[in-house]
Formats: C-alpha cells, structure tokens, sequence
C-alpha cells in the first residue's frame, strides 16, 4: 500500500503539468486517429479501366470493319456519323425535317448483318415514335435525325447503339449489328 502512495505523490507532482501533458496526447491520438493520406487517383491510370477501354475500342472498330465490307460487298454509298451509324439515303423525302420531339410514323424491315430476319412493320401496322423519348434503338432515333418525310433509307446499326452485348433475348443476339432498311410516312 506503501508502494501506491509514493507513486500517487510522484503523479501529483506531474500533474501539475497536466495541461502541457494532455495537449501532448491529443495531439498524438489526432495524429493516429487521421488516415493516411492517400495516393491521387487521377495521377495514376487504373490498368484494369484501361483494358475494359481497350477491348471496347477493338470490338466498335471490328464492327465498323464488318459493316464497311458489308456496304463495300453491296456497293451503296453510305454516310458514317461520329457515333459509328451508317446511313444509306435511297430516297431523300420531301416534307418536314425530323427534329428532337418530332413525332415520326415510319414502317421499317430489320435483320442481322448476315440477313437473318428480326422485325418488321407493314403499312397497316407502321411504328410510331417520338424522337428523343425512346422506344426505339438509339441509332434508329439518331438516323431518323438526318432524313425528311417521305425518305427512304437503310441504316446499318452497330452493336453499341442497338442491343449491346446481351441482344434481346429473343431474335437479336448479343454483339449483332442491325439494318434497318425504313421509310419515313409522316412527320408532326
């Protein structure tokens, strides 16, 4: 017990510099407490990022090369938007430029890059859409920006702008570009 007071005494003696002490411990369990500053993720690539990019850039230039053979082997003269759609304009149209919020009714013909059928509309049954709402591919509504009423044209989709790498499930497999062969019937 003896042994316990000289050292409660000695303590009493170091408090009396307990502030100085304290501010000394907290300084050091702020400092623990802080995580360690991390490395920017900006200044180093993340080579896993970089190869998804890569990949993905192979597989949009090899279906360009598929559909620009294609086009060649046919022999129709074809734009290329910046996006990778091509656009084959057999008839130009005559009536309204279709605009972000036009209302298009269009019959359309589409199949797989090596001909197999997918779906279709008649004159009876045409597919009405409005630009910019969906409903419809993305390259279909960004085709349909570069045509009138009346026009007729084909538009040869890449994967990336029609059903991606999983298709639809039903009679579009993954990875498959589209043709859409279309003609424009009305324009509001």
């Amino acid at each position: 017990m003896n042994h316990f007071f000289q050292n409660m005494a000695g303590f009493y003696r170091i408090s009396n510099s307990r502030p100085v002490v304290t501010g000394i411990l907290l300084a050091l369990i702020a400092l623990a407490c802080k995580p360690p500053v991390q490395e920017q993720l900006h200044s180093q690539p993340d080579p896993v990022s970089e190869q998804f990019v890569r990949a993905n850039q192979y597989m949009q230039q090899r279906h360009q090369d598929h559909i620009a053979a294609f086009v060649e082997r046919v022999g129709w003269e074809a734009k290329v938007t910046p996006t990778g759609l091509w656009i084959v304009i057999k008839v130009s149209g005559e009536g309204s430029a279709i605009r972000e919020n036009s209302m298009v009714t269009f019959t359309y013909d589409s199949k797989l890059l090596d001909g197999t059928p997918c779906y279709n509309t008649t004159l009876n049954q045409p597919k009405v859409i409005t630009i910019g709402k969906g409903g419809v591919e993305s390259g279909v509504e960004q085709g349909m920006k570069w045509l009138k009423e009346g026009a007729e044209a084909v538009l040869l989709i890449p994967p990336h702008l029609a059903h991606g790498n999983f298709g639809d499930r039903d009679k579009i497999p993954g990875n498959s570009t589209l043709i859409y062969s279309l003609k424009v019937l009305n324009v509001e």
